[in-house]
């Protein structure tokens, strides 16, 4: 019986549920926003709060707590940009968000993600998203303006156009 065991199997035994675990954590941590089960979104909802419970805490100690989960590269994002997000937030780091389910076999799927979005894209300002907005109306507008010619086309033109005056010149000459 198992009685009082915690966690979920998924029909894998303990190393292959520990790599599947870990390879959902490092792809939060690099992409910041994953598609998975709802079940496996919410297996890994307790580890990715641990971890950045982890990081915020001490940065040199945080660096050897974190390295055994995470590859050198989403260590030091989770250091230096994940964890500063949430200094103010104790725990509910994660959200998971269920979708439509899946078409081939009609799993339940989930996005999880960090409930704090990254400082760029969340302090924006009305006036600058609306300066933004023109900024990119007025690109496409030009782009339409302009007729783009494929670089075979200009190149052929170009050589036509000088062939052009010196058959000219051959036969003013006869």
């Amino acid at each position: 019986m198992r009685k009082h065991v915690y966690g979920r199997q998924f029909k894998r035994d303990v190393n292959e549920r520990k790599a599947l675990f870990r390879g959902l954590l490092e792809a939060l941590v690099l992409h910041e926003q994953i598609k998975t089960t709802e079940e496996k979104a919410k297996a890994i909802r307790r580890d990715a709060d641990k971890l950045v419970t982890k990081a915020r805490k001490e940065r040199l100690h945080a660096l050897s707590l974190l390295q055994p989960d995470l590859s050198h590269h989403a260590v030091r994002k989770m250091i230096d940009l994940i964890a500063p997000r949430f200094e103010g937030r104790n725990g509910g780091y994660t959200r998971v968000i269920r979708l439509a389910p899946r078409r081939t076999d009609s799993a339940k799927m989930a996005v999880i993600e960090w409930v704090e979005k990254r400082a760029e894209t969340a302090k924006i300002s009305e006036k600058g998203v609306k300066s933004k907005t023109k900024a990119i109306t007025s690109r496409t507008s030009e782009a339409k303006t302009e007729k783009k010619i494929p670089a075979r086309k200009t190149a052929k033109k170009a050589a036509v156009a000088k062939k052009t005056p010196a058959k000219k010149a051959k036969k003013e000459a006869k």
